[in-house]
């Protein structure tokens, strides 16, 4: 069989991507107790199924524009599933690897993988097929469709052997799991490799799918082992664009409603900031991940890459979407002082990501979602008397009787939406810029007093 390319089309004649749009549907699960469950994956299927008025087909009507769902990682069943021991959870991350059909090209990337596993320091474990049924898909998705490979990788070398680097704690592996993607994608740039997603904390199963084939297509999904305490999903519509299977929805930390009609100028300004970024916590290995947007990406997976970035250098989800996402702050007397200077202070270290756009967000301990300051894409959620959480592009994504309805909401302009799974409860707008905006002060006042100890030594009256 002839297989196509996964790569997006690259402008010709009178087609040019960078005018590509979308409007698509969302919708998140979560379990207030944080207790994974099978129930959670079951209700976030059913939820993307009656999203599909919200995906699109071509002229082969088995072709979607793209599903998918983000969940925790089902230790259960890869547990179960792997022929090779795993180490306690948190302690193995998974890559979700698209890779071609064509056997040649697939053994130079799968060793591509393994080679850069063992440059960084880390484990490898093993690799996983993932089960697929092609019959679910289109004859167009067919035709283009990857070979799907789990490849696990465990926090730190043998410490008998040389080279060994066991990291400090998740968040630091977390890292580690993301530089090592970030040098593959780099060096295997147009060879047919795609990673979907590269944690120890969450997993992403997607492609160009319609909703209602995603749970048939990767029968991991209806396996009662596959259990998580939150899902996202998003059902596709790409409006003047070619579906592909990497460009499916979510990404590795966001599904996308909308479009970012600023993204030229966004992309534009993190190349020009690349040579000033500087990070603790990343050490050496930021320079390894340059430049942080993907060529020929997306809008949406182009907020995906560097919302990442924000969020595994240091900053809360939360705090990295309000310093993307900013609401309209400006000559406002209803908002207090210190957070219009939140938002003034980030607006010298980013420049605002506009919509319409309605962005869902998660790092496997926190799901979120927000609106941009236009507010013109829909959101709304509801609590449920059982602990449960769903949002979604419009309200009746899962059927809840109304004595089962603790409450609800939709969301607001600017205003964030936190589901804090660690803390049980759902975190509302103002404690969340609350606490962004006291850490925030915090560090900055710490950084100017480094800064100023370095050039001339502090003298009593001396203001900041």
């Amino acid at each position: 069989m002839t297989t196509h390319t996964m790569q997006p089309p690259k402008a010709v004649g009178l087609y040019d991507p960078s005018f590509e749009h979308d409007a698509c549907g969302v919708g998140m699960v979560a379990r207030l107790d944080n207790r994974p469950t099978h129930e959670v994956v079951q209700k976030a299927i059913t939820a993307l199924e009656n999203l599909e008025h919200r995906g699109a087909n071509g002229a082969d009507p088995r072709t979607g524009d793209g599903a998918g769902i983000l969940m925790q990682m089902p230790d259960e069943l890869l547990r179960a599933a792997v022929d090779f021991e795993l180490p306690q959870p948190g302690e193995y991350g998974v890559l979700m690897c698209f890779l071609p059909q064509d056997d040649g090209a697939r053994a130079r990337l799968e060793a591509l993988l393994e080679r850069t596993v063992a440059a960084e320091g880390q484990r490898l474990l093993g690799w996983r097929d993932v089960p697929v049924c092609p019959e679910h898909t289109g004859d167009v998705a067919g035709a283009c469709r990857p070979v799907v490979r789990q490849l696990f990788v465990g926090d730190g070398l043998d410490p008998a052997r040389p080279g060994s680097e066991s990291v400090r704690d998740q968040d630091a592996f977390e890292r580690k799991l993301y530089v090592i993607r970030r040098v593959c994608e780099l060096t295997a740039e147009d060879e047919g490799l795609y990673v979907c997603s590269s944690s120890s904390r969450t997993l992403n199963y997607k492609g160009m799918l319609i909703s209602f084939q995603l749970a048939a297509f990767y029968p991991d999904l209806q396996d009662e082992r596959t259990k998580s305490a939150l899902a996202l999903v998003h059902s596709r519509f790409s409006t003047n664009t070619f579906p592909s299977w990497e460009l499916a929805h979510p990404y590795r930390v966001i599904c996308h409603n909308g479009e970012i009609n600023t993204v030229k100028g966004n992309v534009n300004w993190m190349r020009a900031r690349e040579s000033e970024l500087q990070s603790e916590l990343f050490g050496g290995d930021l320079e390894k991940i340059l430049p942080v947007v993907t060529q020929g990406n997306s809008d949406s997976a182009t907020f995906d890459n560097v919302l990442e970035l924000l969020m595994l250098a240091g900053r809360t989800p939360a705090h990295a979407a309000m310093m993307m996402i900013p609401e309209a702050y400006r000559d406002r007397d209803d908002l207090p002082e210190e957070l219009k200077g939140f938002y003034a202070f980030h607006a010298c270290l980013m420049e605002p990501w506009d919509g319409p756009a309605s962005v869902a967000f998660t790092d496997g301990r926190v799901v979120g979602a927000t609106l941009d300051r236009n507010g013109l894409r829909p959101g709304r959620w509801v609590e449920t008397a059982d602990g449960h959480v769903v949002l979604g592009s419009e309200i009746g994504l899962l059927d809840i009787p109304a004595d089962q309805i603790r409450r609800l909401g939709r969301l607001q302009p600017g205003k964030l939406f936190l589901v804090d799974l660690e803390r049980g409860r759902i975190v509302e707008d103002g404690e969340v810029a609350r606490g962004r905006r006291q850490t925030a002060i915090r560090r900055v006042v710490r950084k100017a007093l480094r800064s100023l100890r370095q050039t001339a030594p502090i003298r009593p009256g001396d203001h900041l």
